[in-house]
């Protein structure tokens, strides 16, 4: 198991990269694949959980950081190495105290509706200024629990559209995820991202908004020029490509769009220039990445703790890592959740504070079901 926590010392991508190359996978050339004639038995690896904080990726690529996580508990880079094991797993808790009686209290925001629309507008005077294209504002809200969570969790975990549906945990802590977004997936050759930007209500005339709004789409092709670079700078791949572009999909009673970005691996491609190349997202962001998190780290007054982070798996033939948008934590005595969405210079603030209420819909209302 390895973990480390914002202000410990060392390159968290390079001391990740240590630990999973020593316990065997192939971290250092994501490109070779694992022997598929290989024999597997009882207690060879199989690969690992991988779980990466936004504040993590901004060590990474030198970013300003923002507020302190809400949840200081929960490490910002966290891997479980797994084996095979022809045994049944016994099941256990959500990495926390069980107990019966699961109530969930009155939720806590961190800021206020009109607090939150005045970032917004802060946001489109930093654009008007030329400061940066597009920023990312995102918001917390935390409320006291009793009783076993998990559960609730594994009901977040579950809500449809998610391609990221699971549940991490550790001492005294868990987070559970409905995401559908990827951040980057390795495989077959190839390094892949899926942005998702522009949210509507899965109506027909939400539909008939999405597909019609400038704003949304330029929004959308912002984040997928950024995602382009990104891919397009990291050492080892080739020609980068747009496979498909403002697809809409379904997520939880919401429309959105989902572009799909990709390029060859050409040469041997590492974890750590992924992660550094990758983190944080840019849909969690902005644009450009690096002045876009200097705007969130001056405006947000909580930090996004285990959300726009990554989480998933790498193993033997694959890496696949979903970003931790429409995620949960829970520590010891409450519960906390993040949701925002991506400002422009068209955006109007109250639609971008209702947007962003309806991202927390589902996830409180499943935490409370």
């Amino acid at each position: 198991m390895f973990r480390w926590h914002r202000g410990d010392p060392g390159d968290p991508a390079e001391l990740l990269s240590a630990f999973l190359a020593g316990n065997g996978l192939p971290v250092r050339n994501l490109g070779r694949t694992a022997d598929k004639k290989k024999t597997i038995g009882d207690g060879t690896i199989c690969g690992a959980a991988l779980y990466v904080s936004a504040d993590a990726g901004c060590v990474m690529i030198g970013a300003e950081l923002g507020a302190p996580s809400p949840v200081p508990g929960i490490p910002d880079v966290y891997a479980v190495v797994y084996q095979h094991n022809s045994k049944s797993p016994e099941k256990s808790g959500a990495g926390v105290d069980r107990s019966d009686g699961w109530r969930l209290g009155p939720w806590r925001e961190s800021w206020t509706r009109d607090e939150h629309a005045r970032a917004v507008s802060a946001v489109r005077e930093s654009i008007g200024r030329g400061d940066v294209y597009q920023v990312n504002v995102v918001g917390h809200a935390s409320a006291a629990y009793c009783g076993d969570p998990g559960p609730a969790l594994r009901r977040v975990a579950a809500l449809p559209g998610a391609r990221y549906g699971g549940v991490l945990g550790g001492d005294g802590w868990a987070l559970a995820t409905a995401s559908p977004e990827t951040l980057v997936e390795v495989r077959d050759g190839r390094v892949i991202t899926r942005p998702i930007k522009g949210t509507r209500p899965a109506t027909p005339e939400g539909l008939r908004e999405l597909l019609g709004s400038a704003k949304e789409r330029a929004e959308h092709v912002m984040i997928v020029d950024l995602e382009r670079n990104d891919l397009a700078r990291l050492p080892g791949t080739g020609p980068v490509a747009v496979d498909e572009l403002f697809a809409v999909r379904q997520w939880c009673g919401l429309w959105q769009a989902e572009s799909v970005v990709s390029a060859p691996l050409a040469g041997e491609v590492g974890l750590a220039d992924l992660l550094r190349a990758v983190c944080p997202g840019g849909s969690v962001t902005g644009a450009p990445k690096l002045a876009a998190l200097s705007r969130i780290a001056a405006l947000e007054p909580v930090g996004r703790g285990v959300s726009m982070g990554a989480l998933g798996w790498i193993g033997h033939d694959h890496l696949d890592l979903g970003l931790s948008i429409r995620t949960v934590a829970v520590d010891g005595s409450r519960v906390h959740a993040w949701a925002g969405g991506g400002i422009t210079a068209d955006s109007d603030p109250i639609a971008e504070v209702d947007e962003a209420a309806a991202k927390a819909g589902p996830l409180r209302a499943a935490l409370a079901s």
